[in-house]
């Protein structure tokens, strides 16, 4: 082997790092049926995961007797343009197969999300001349939003100080502030964040969405809230509108 000649910096140096997850909470075993649900879901956002690293959880399915083809699954995800790095909380054999599969075994694994099996409206982001940072946990929309135009705020809040018009997405990981008419699509809390809200002085939206709980435009809002300024909670699995007075 040869040696490092004195004086020559190392190749490579090892450090510790963190890594965050979105955790998916497997309910089955069940490929086909996964397959399915996963195909619906993102059928309007095939690009939404663009090689996220993802945690696979089986907890919830350790004791199912059928066994799970963790190779398939793996070739699954990534079709869905997942990357899954590990696994965690599978029955031995789920895990000797994980491990087949080229998964790591992640026992102490925080996922981003403690809600990743529910159902979740997502956008992506493809809209950047109207994206100008500010603070550096929050993005400031400061023009309008025409229909087909989408925006993403990663890790923090979005604000947008002009109108959301119908067919156009804002989503945010945290809160999402829409000074002017909502009359799109808006997902706050897109990562599981159960505290994050959304405001607006104009509430028309097609969708509003907080952390997977969702609510179209097919079930009316109430006359109180309905093109008047509000605010949305999620309070456990019910999303509650609520007037603001101005």
């Amino acid at each position: 082997m040869a040696a490092v000649s004195a004086g020559v910096t190392s190749p490579f140096d090892l450090r510790s790092a963190s890594l965050t997850l979105l955790a998916l909470l497997l309910k089955s075993t069940d490929l086909k049926l996964l397959a399915a649900e996963l195909a619906q879901r993102l059928a309007d956002t095939p690009e939404l995961f663009n090689q996220e690293p993802v945690l696979v959880d089986l907890a919830a399915v350790r004791d199912d007797p059928t066994p799970l083809d963790m190779e398939a699954l793996v070739k699954l995800l990534r079709r869905h343009r997942m990357l899954p790095v590990a696994a965690r909380g599978g029955s031995p054999a789920q895990m000797e197969a994980a491990a087949a599969a080229g998964l790591g075994d992640s026992p102490d694994a925080v996922p981003l999300t403690p809600r990743a099996e529910t159902v979740r409206e997502v956008v992506r982001e493809v809209v950047r001349e109207v994206q100008v940072p500010v603070g550096g946990t929050a993005m400031l929309v400061d023009k309008p939003l025409r229909s087909g135009q989408q925006v993403y705020a990663r890790s923090g809040d979005l604000v947008v100080l002009a109108q959301v018009n119908c067919g156009a997405e804002v989503i945010a990981d945290g809160s999402v502030h829409v000074y002017a008419p909502l009359r799109g699509k808006v997902v706050a809390g897109a990562r599981g964040d159960t505290t994050a809200r959304i405001y607006t002085t104009c509430l028309e939206p097609e969708l509003i969405s907080i952390a997977g709980t969702y609510r179209t435009a097919e079930n009316p809002l109430p006359a109180d809230v309905l093109g008047k300024p509000a605010m949305v909670r999620l309070e456990g699995e019910k999303l509650v509108i609520e007037p603001i007075k101005i």
